[in-house]
């Protein structure tokens, strides 16, 4: 029996004991769990854009629950139902960052300050922002020119519309700031901001350390959002008719030290590329997440990747970063540029990870 386990702790506290005691379900039961290497079928993401889904063989799914994890009294990250059909599955996903108390780590042991590394795992992220940016000489500048770039490449596929493919209209009550309940349909991400210039980002204050680069302006933004993911084996998506978006074609999970958490991408991408058999020539569009434009900037100078494969229509920084959602959002937004270009292509989608880790998948896009 293969179990699919989807569970989610708060940023910093991604060692949750709900995945450990799967994994000693597993080991105790004879279960076995499995990551997939298939196919990726159909995928349509709500106005928020994000969702978190764990890619697993669904081929040989017997048991599938789902986890509503509290982080606090008003911070939840909720694992919807997984529903089947045959080798194909659909799973929705949500995560609420505006009620999340961000200084909060959680409800955590106190021998976790026993160990220095441990301790590590929950600085505060900004601070880990300004650990890569002292660290590896990534200046203001280049932080605030990374972040306009951003905003201007959302602002622009927002105009062209490039994003109505992939955003489901959501409508719902909504309380102004004057408690006036409507209804409202959100049918566009409300986090872009076109009028940005590199003249506003160098007048915001250090957000996170007095002396620091890291502002609200070079920062990804608080965002909330959901999104749902069909995935399934190639054999039963042709005989259900589903048109087939993209394929799966390598993933990769590594560690990196927490106090620079953000430097995941430049060493998970190089593994998930290896696995591929492919090298950065090879990939036509990299979605890499802004969860800081310190870390971005690092990754991409240390991989040498052209800025013109870089979020070609933005990223975190001007659409948010649910922590939980981003990788999903990512590979829909990398497969419909693919799509886009009307050739067969590879891209890859790649974040770090708070306490020290960072994740890169390789798609391919089949072409028309």
């Amino acid at each position: 029996m293969l179990v699919e386990f989807d569970v989610r702790g708060q940023q910093g506290m991604n060692f949750s004991l709900e995945e450990a005691l799967l994994w000693i379900l597993a080991r105790t039961s004879g279960l076995k769990l499995k990551r997939l290497h298939d196919e990726i079928v159909y995928y349509k993401r709500t106005a928020f854009r994000f969702a978190r889904h764990s890619l697993m063989d669904w081929s040989r799914v017997d048991y599938l629950y789902s986890i509503v994890m509290f982080l606090s009294a008003d911070s939840f990250i909720l694992t919807a139902p997984i529903h089947c059909r045959g080798s194909t599955c659909e799973q929705v996903t949500v995560e609420s960052m505006s009620l999340r108390s961000p200084n909060n780590p959680g409800d955590i042991s106190p021998r976790l300050m026993d160990n220095e590394k441990a301790r590590d795992c929950i600085i505060p992220m900004g601070i880990t922002s300004e650990n890569v940016a002292e660290r590896f000489g990534i200046t203001r500048e280049k932080q605030d020119r990374f972040a306009l770039s951003s905003q201007q490449k959302a602002a622009m596929a927002q105009k062209k519309g490039l994003f109505e493919q992939e955003i489901t209209p959501v409508t719902t009550k909504f309380v102004d700031e004057n408690g006036t309940e409507r209804t409202i349909t959100v049918t566009k991400d409300d986090g872009i901001r076109p009028g940005t210039t590199l003249e506003g980002l160098a007048k915001l204050r250090p957000a996170f350390k007095e002396t620091g680069s890291t502002t609200a302006g070079n920062a990804s933004q608080v965002s909330d959002g959901a999104a749902a993911v069909l995935i399934g084996r190639r054999s039963t998506v042709e005989k259900l008719g589903l048109p087939v978006f993209g394929v799966l074609r390598a993933c990769a999970v590594v560690g990196v030290p927490p106090d620079v958490m953000g430097i995941g991408p430049a060493y998970a991408i190089p593994e998930a590329l290896n696995q591929a058999g492919l090298t950065v020539d090879d990939i036509d569009v990299f979605e890499i997440n802004e969860a800081f434009a310190s870390q971005a900037v690092y990754c991409v100078e240390k991989l040498g990747i052209p800025m013109e494969k870089v979020n070609p229509n933005g990223g975190a920084i001007a659409l948010g970063h649910p922590l939980g959602c981003t990788g999903a959002r990512q590979v829909v937004t990398v497969l419909n540029e693919l799509k886009r270009r009307r050739k067969r292509g590879y891209g890859v989608v790649s974040m770090c990870i708070g306490t020290g880790m960072g994740a890169a998948a390789v798609f391919e896009y089949p072409g028309q």
